[in-house]
C-alpha cells in the first residue's frame, strides 16, 4: 500500500527548493508562553531559528515572537505547529498576569485549577500560570490539602487536621465553607486544630471579614494565612484588595482564558 499523499508537497512542488524566512507575530498585547516547546518543535521540523523572545516577554500587538527560515513545506507546517504550542499557554499567562497586576502583589494569586485538566495538558498549563506570575499551588510542597470531601470523610475539621498532624514538615491547608458551623467558628476551629492556611471557598467576600475578625478576637490570626476563592473575576478584585487576605484562588478565569491571537507572516523568499 502506498503512503498517503502529502497534499502540501503537491501544492508546493514548484517552489520546494526555495529558502523562506517567516515570523510569528502577536495580534494583541500579551505575555508569551510556550517558547521552549516551540523551539523544540522548530528543531524537529528542521527550521533555523533566527531570533526568538524570552519566555514571559510582554509584547504589544504586532511584535515578533519568533523568526525562522526553512523550506516552504517546513514553513507551512510551522504555522500550525508553533502557533498551536504558544497561543493557548500565552492566553493563560496573559490572564494570570492581569490578575497579578490587579492585586499589586497582595493578596497573592493562586491558580490550582490546572490539576483538573487532562494529564497531557497539566504541565503546559502549570508552566503558563507561572509565566504569568501567579502561583500554581496554595502552599510550597510538602503540604496536605484537606478539601471539603476529606473533611466530610474524616468527620469534621478537627478530625481532618488530626489525621495529618503527624506529617512534618508539612503545611496543613483546610477548606471551609460554613457547612458545619458558621464560617467564623469553622475558621477558629481550624486554627486551633493546627491549620496553617484556611481556605474560605464560599465566593462571598463578607466571609473574609467575618473570619479575620473572629481569628483576631481569639488571638489566632497570626497563626494562619487566609485564602479565598469561588468564581472570582477581575472586577471582584477591587472589592477584595482592601480586605485582610493573603491569597486568592482564581480558577476558570485563568485556565480557560482565550488563546492569545498570533499569526505567521512570510518575510522573504530566496530561489
Amino acid at each position: 500500500m502506498s503512503e498517503a499523499l502529502d497534499v502540501r508537497e503537491e501544492i508546493l512542488k514548484s517552489v520546494k527548493r526555495k529558502k523562506v524566512t517567516a515570523s510569528i507575530v502577536v495580534d494583541e498585547d500579551g505575555i508569551i508562553a510556550g517558547i521552549a516547546s516551540a523551539k523544540e518543535e522548530a528543531g524537529k521540523l528542521g527550521l533555523s531559528i533566527l531570533r526568538v523572545v524570552k519566555e514571559g516577554s510582554e509584547l504589544k500587538k504586532g511584535d515578533e515572537i519568533i523568526r525562522f527560515s526553512g523550506t516552504p513545506k517546513q514553513i507551512v507546517m510551522a504555522e500550525e505547529l508553533l502557533i498551536g504550542l504558544m497561543a493557548k499557554p500565552s492566553g493563560i499567562a496573559t490572564s494570570a498576569h492581569k490578575f497579578v497586576q490587579e492585586t499589586g502583589g497582595r493578596p497573592r494569586v493562586v491558580c490550582g485549577a490546572w490539576k483538573k485538566m487532562p494529564p497531557s495538558l497539566k504541565e503546559t498549563i502549570r508552566e503558563a500560570i507561572h509565566t504569568g506570575g501567579a502561583l500554581s499551588r496554595i502552599a510550597s510542597p510538602p503540604f496536605a490539602y484537606l478539601d471539603k470531601n476529606y473533611v466530610e470523610l474524616l468527620g469534621g475539621i478537627t478530625q481532618s487536621l488530626q489525621a495529618v498532624s503527624h506529617l512534618a514538615p508539612c503545611s496543613k491547608v483546610v477548606q471551609i465553607k460554613g457547612r458545619y458551623k458558621d464560617i467564623g467558628s469553622e475558621a477558629c476551629e481550624a486554627a486551633e486544630a493546627g491549620a496553617d492556611i484556611i481556605f474560605i471557598d464560599t465566593g462571598h467576600p463578607e466571609d473574609i471579614t467575618t473570619v479575620s475578625e473572629r481569628l483576631r478576637r481569639k488571638g489566632l490570626r497570626g497563626k494562619v494565612a487566609i485564602a479565598f476563592g469561588g468564581g472570582l473575576n477581575l472586577e471582584a478584585l477591587k472589592t477584595l484588595r482592601p480586605l485582610d487576605l493573603d491569597m486568592i484562588d482564581i480558577g476558570r478565569q485563568i485556565v480557560d482564558a482565550p488563546i492569545l491571537e498570533m499569526r505567521m507572516e512570510i518575510i522573504s523568499e530566496e530561489a
